[in-house]
């Protein structure tokens, strides 16, 4: 029988979502302090989740300890499946893990682009694009320092992740825009390559994601991703600002900064602005 037709498995191309986990420092105890201090109060943002090890802005002359970073990233409940190197491909290929190459292509050239004084950072999926968000002009009521900068993820359709033990949630969509008239609950994942519009409630634990802009007409209680290709000007609109976490091309905010009063609760809009993400009460009225 030929293997294409084989009735037990098949090879296909394909893509898979991770998070980058940007090195930019040799220091494994000043790391470990500050992804200890990060998750510590919110350990299940980032559980499970499949991240690979990015390498590329770590100076010529430096190395690390690749087994020592994976051992760390699953203390925190991370999955590490890979390094992602450009110039460091020589000695990171020495490690157990396997290389990967990122689309984002940003590498060591953005070496200098966010120095914010964190030693590493998590990313969340990006492409070509500048250093992690997506801009937009204006004053906002709240400023968040940028905590990560963006990554590598997928083109423009629309794509559902099915949750088990959910009901089906039915989509209407176009080429640019997916909507979901469904609440989502707990374990829930919605991936969309272009807009997102969710008219129900996004529960704990559920997460929406979408490489253009996210409008949720409802609580948001779950994980907004927006911008993930590295769209610096998509932008999250929600009616009910509750959010575990919510992020724009890769810069991302989680409960562990409480909001402002003036923005908790309540209709929002959020964007970036020199990668900090800025969060504005909505005048629906």
């Amino acid at each position: 029988m030929s293997p294409k037709k084989s009735p037990f498995f098949e090879l296909r191309s394909g893509s898979v979502d991770t998070l980058l986990f940007v090195l930019k420092t040799t220091d494994l105890e000043a790391m470990r302090a500050e992804l200890t201090r990060r998750f510590e109060a919110t350990p299940e943002f980032f559980a499970n989740d499949v991240v690979a090890i990015d390498v590329r802005r770590l100076a010529d002359d430096e190395r690390v300890p690749l087994a020592d970073i994976a051992q760390l990233l699953d203390s925190v409940r991370m999955r590490p499946v890979g390094v992602v190197a450009d110039a460091q491909q020589t000695w990171a290929a020495e490690s157990a893990l396997p290389l990967l190459e990122a689309r984002d292509r940003r590498g060591a050239a953005s070496k200098s682009a966010d120095e914010d004084g964190a030693n590493a950072v998590v990313q969340a999926p990006v492409a070509d694009g500048s250093n992690a968000g997506t801009p937009a002009a204006g004053a906002s009521a709240a400023e968040v320092p940028a905590a990560g900068t963006p990554a590598a993820e997928t083109p423009a359709a629309a794509a559902v992740e099915p949750v088990p033990a959910a009901e089906p949630v039915r989509l209407a969509t176009s080429s640019q825009t997916m909507v979901v008239d469904k609440p989502l609950r707990s374990g829930q994942r919605i991936y969309a390559k272009g807009d997102l519009v969710v008219l129900g409630l996004v529960s704990y634990g559920a997460e929406v994601i979408a490489e253009g802009n996210i409008h949720i007409y409802a609580p948001l209680r779950g994980r907004a991703l927006a911008g993930v290709q590295g769209n610096h000007d998509a932008r999250i609109f929600c009616t009910c600002l509750e959010p575990e976490l919510i992020s724009i091309a890769g810069i991302y905010r989680t409960t562990e900064n409480p909001l402002p009063a003036d923005v908790l609760g309540k209709p929002v809009q959020i964007w970036l602005e020199q990668e900090k993400l800025m969060i504005e009460p909505l005048r629906l009225t």
